[in-house]
C-alpha cells in the first residue's frame, strides 16, 4: 500500500475504532498530532508506535512544534523558545545567535524523534513585519538575510538529528494582516515585490530543503486563487523558478483562508492541480469523510517518493539521547534563552 496524499488527525491519547479504519484507507498517508493528543512522553509513543503498526509502509506522524506560541507537547519536552527570541540573540552576536537556532532545531527533532514522531513543521520562515497577527515571534527577524541564515543553522539542526525540515508559508506570510484560519488575508504587491519573502526559499532549497508548506494568502497581481491552491506559485515559481524538488504541502484545507475555493473537495482537487503533494484537514473529521468518499484526483508516483523522504532517521530512544553530551549542550543553549536578553546601549 503506497502513502496517500491526506493528512489527517485523531481523536484523542489513544487510537478509537474509528481513528484506525480511517487511517487505514488508502487515501491517508500521514497523520498530525495536537496537544489533545498528549499527556507525557511515554503516552506518546506508545500512540506513535499504535499509528505506525497499522499499515506498511508506516504513516507518518507529524506535528507543529516550532516553539513558542506553537508548541503542542510541553510537560516532558523543552519548551522552546518563539523564534523570535533567538533573532534577538543572532543581533547581539551573530555567531552564537546562529549555533542558537542550530541547537533549537537540534534539540526539537532529538526530542520529537526520540518518541518516534517523523517531521514537525519547521521552520517559520515568514518575515517580521510587525503587522501579521498569526505570525508576530514566531519570525526570526525582519532581515531576510537574516531569516536565510538563522533558518538554515535550524535546518541543519534538525538534519543532524534525523528529520526533514518544512519551510512555511510559501511565498510569506508575514506582510498580512489577517489571520489565514479566519480569513483569506490578500497581499496586493507585486510580484517583485516580494523577493525579500521569497529569498529564505532561494537559500534553503540548493541546500536539499525536504518540503514547503504553502500558504492561505492570495497575491492577486500573481494569480486570482490564494498560493495553496496556484498552479502559478506552485509550479511555475516554486517548482520552475526555484527548482524546488521536495513535497509540497498544503495547508490546512479547513481553515477559513481555504473557503474561497469552495468545498473540502474543491479545494483539495485544486491543490493537488496546483501541485500540492499532501493535503492536512485537521480538526474537521466529517470533512476527511467527504474527501475519502469524493475525491477523484491522485498525485502521481514522483509526489509518492517525495513524501517517503519525510520519514525520520533512526534515532536515540529518550533515555539514551537524555543522558547524552549533545542534549545537555542544547538544554544549557535553552537555558540561555530563559534568561532576558542583554541590553547593549549604543
Amino acid at each position: 500500500m503506497t502513502l496517500g496524499p491526506l493528512m489527517v488527525d485523531v481523536a484523542g491519547k489513544t487510537l478509537t475504532p474509528e481513528d484506525r479504519e480511517l487511517l487505514r484507507h488508502p487515501l491517508v498517508g500521514s497523520v498530525i498530532l495536537f496537544t489533545r493528543n498528549y499527556e507525557d512522553p511515554a503516552q506518546l509513543a506508545a500512540l506513535v508506535a499504535d499509528i505506525r503498526a497499522l499499515r506498511t509502509p508506516p504513516l507518518l506522524v507529524a506535528v507543529d512544534h516550532e516553539g513558542g506560541r506553537v508548541q503542542r507537547f510541553r510537560n516532558g519536552f523543552s519548551v522552546l523558545p518563539p523564534a523570535r527570541r533567538i533573532g534577538l540573540e543572532y543581533d547581539l552576536n551573530e555567531k552564537q545567535g546562529l549555533e542558537l537556532a542550530r541547537a533549537m532545531g537540534w534539540l526539537m527533532a532529538a526530542e520529537l524523534r526520540a518518541v518516534g514522531v517523523d517531521f514537525s513543521f519547521a521552520p517559520c520562515v515568514d518575515l517580521d513585519y510587525g503587522v501579521s497577527e498569526i505570525i508576530g515571534d514566531r519570525a526570526y527577524h525582519a532581515d531576510a538575510e537574516n531569516v536565510a541564515r538563522l533558518s538554515l543553522a535550524v535546518m541543519q539542526g534538525m538534519r543532524q538529528a534525523g528529520m526533514a525540515a518544512t519551510a512555511k508559508h510559501f511565498p510569506g506570510h508575514g506582510a498580512v494582516v489577517a489571520d489565514s484560519h479566519l480569513a483569506l488575508p490578500v497581499d496586493r504587491r507585486e510580484l517583485a515585490d516580494l523577493a525579500a519573502d521569497m529569498l529564505p526559499y532561494r537559500r534553503l532549497i540548493p541546500n536539499d530543503l525536504a518540503a514547503v508548506m504553502m500558504g492561505h494568502v492570495l497575491f492577486p497581481a500573481v494569480d486570482q486563487v490564494p498560493a495553496s491552491f496556484s498552479r502559478r506559485w506552485v509550479g511555475e515559481i516554486l517548482r520552475g523558478e526555484l527548482d524546488f524538488r521536495g513535497v509540497v504541502f498544503a495547508d490546512d484545507l479547513t481553515m477559513e483562508g481555504a473557503s474561497a475555493m469552495g468545498g473540502v473537495v474543491a479545494r483539495a482537487e485544486a491543490a493537488l492541480e496546483a501541485g500540492c503533494d499532501v493535503l492536512p484537514v485537521c480538526n474537521r473529521r466529517a470533512s476527511v469523510i467527504e474527501l475519502i468518499d469524493g475525491l477523484k484526483s491522485l498525485p502521481g508516483p514522483a509526489s509518492q517518493m517525495r513524501i517517503l523522504r519525510m520519514r525520520g532517521r533512526e534515532a536515540p530512544a529518550r533515555d539514551a539521547l537524555m543522558a547524552s553530551s549533545a542534549y545537555r549542550e542544547c538544554r544549557d543553549w535553552l537555558a540561555r534563552c530563559e534568561r532576558p536578553p542583554e541590553l547593549v546601549l549604543s
